[in-house]
């Protein structure tokens, strides 16, 4: 299969259209010794990194801390850039990914939970969601079925991340408010996820009738 042309809007994510590509699909190989998966594997490895410079900070705001959670959060979507320039894609790449940046949200509502940085209650909803998102995945992949990225869901990342970040380094009332906007893009995301997952099952069982 030829290889889509690789626009200025697709290179940076903005334009999904088309099916995804064949390597990262369910029962592709995983292929894990990629570029892309390298920048993932990095941007996994310094999550641990950031709980214990985090945990043991006193406040929950040191300096060091933020910046690896900035440069975790921040490198996003270079793997993904990375990939689409290379053509390097694989399966696992496809799932390491969101499995990062789910991690990343909850470390991170964690140290902000510990030290009292954000509302606690919308820390609570927010780290719910993620889990949530974890077991449908795993749900998911077990019916053979993935969870494709919404739209919603990916712009939702910026303003949660963002809010964590901010409220590792200020105490300023702005890093709460991206963090209610953050909370309400995810429950919006979540809805079109419940949504799409109820349409896919639906599909299934009139195809086997």
């Amino acid at each position: 299969m030829a290889r889509a042309r690789l626009t200025r809007r697709r290179l940076v994510g903005l334009d999904r259209s088309g099916p995804p590509p064949p390597q990262t699909v369910a029962g592709a190989p995983l292929h894990p010794w990629t570029l892309p998966n390298a920048i993932g594997f990095v941007r996994l490895a310094l999550i641990p990194v950031f709980l214990v410079l985090a945990l043991s900070s006193g406040d929950g705001r040191d300096l060091a801390a933020a910046l690896i959670f900035a440069g975790v959060a921040g490198t996003d979507y270079l793997d993904g850039i990375t990939a689409r320039i290379t053509g390097q894609y694989s399966r696992l790449g496809a799932l390491l990914d969101p499995l990062v940046d789910r991690l990343l949200v909850i470390s991170g509502v964690v140290v902000a939970f510990r030290f009292d940085l954000l509302p606690r209650w919308a820390l609570i909803v927010l780290a719910a969601r993620e889990l949530l998102m974890l077991v449908l995945t795993r749900i998911g992949m077990r019916r053979g079925m993935d969870l494709k990225v919404n739209m919603v869901g990916r712009w939702a990342v910026w303003p949660t991340m963002l809010s964590l970040g901010l409220a590792m380094i200020t105490n300023r009332w702005v890093a709460t408010g991206f963090l209610y906007v953050g909370v309400a893009m995810t429950l919006w995301a979540t809805a079109l996820y419940f949504r799409d997952g109820w349409n896919a099952m639906h599909q299934n069982t009139q195809a086997r009738l």
